[in-house]
């Protein structure tokens, strides 16, 4: 019962307010995560359960983008920590993946061990990021082009996040990345956290 004058203005009001609280709850989490140097819930996480869930939700993401998303995950690998934290960071890094991938992209989701330890890597063939700006993207509100902020509703703080969840797991993020052929996102676990 809005009178249609009020209707645009409104609904901007209400998506300004989503994401400012999307920002806080990242800003909060991403406090949290600084306050303590360790997971007090630190359990054996069955990653390969946690991937599937995380590959379902992307593709309810990625609907109408009609992503190819794959899943390849070691069903024997656990790794100690919190599965709460492992989940943000790895969804993190695959909605950025489903966001910044074009229509009919490819994602690979992987999940592996070594003898160097435990390995979690998403890869896609988007657009990939110059290498100038590999060194800062993982710092807070972070952009590589700020017209992407408003196309895709990011808070700026995923990956800032993602780095403080791997090293509160003891592990380190590398970024690989070619313009117009794509990125390559890997966490890598020491051999302890398995």
């Amino acid at each position: 019962d809005v009178n249609p004058r009020w209707l645009r203005a409104l609904q901007q009001m209400q998506q300004q307010g989503a994401r400012m609280q999307n920002l806080l709850n990242d800003l909060l989490l991403l406090a949290k995560l600084e306050a303590t140097d360790y997971p007090s819930d630190n359990q054996p996480v069955a990653i390969d359960l946690l991937l599937l869930s995380i590959k379902n939700d992307a593709q309810a993401l990625s609907a109408t983008k009609h992503h190819r998303i794959s899943l390849e995950a070691d069903a024997h690998l656990k790794l100690k920590g919190s599965e709460a934290e492992l989940r943000s960071a790895f969804s993190n890094l695959v909605f950025n993946a489903v966001k910044y991938t074009p229509t009919e992209g490819e994602i690979r989701i992987r999940w592996w061990g070594d003898e160097q330890g435990g390995h979690f890597s998403v890869a896609d063939n988007g657009p990939g990021i110059e290498a100038k700006h590999l060194p800062r993207l993982t710092e807070r509100f972070y952009r590589v082009d700020s017209s992407r902020a408003s196309n895709t509703g990011g808070t700026g703080i995923g990956l800032a996040i993602v780095k403080h969840v791997l090293l509160r797991h003891r592990a380190r993020l590398d970024i690989a990345s070619t313009p117009g052929k794509g990125s390559t996102f890997t966490c890598h676990f020491p051999a302890p956290q398995l």
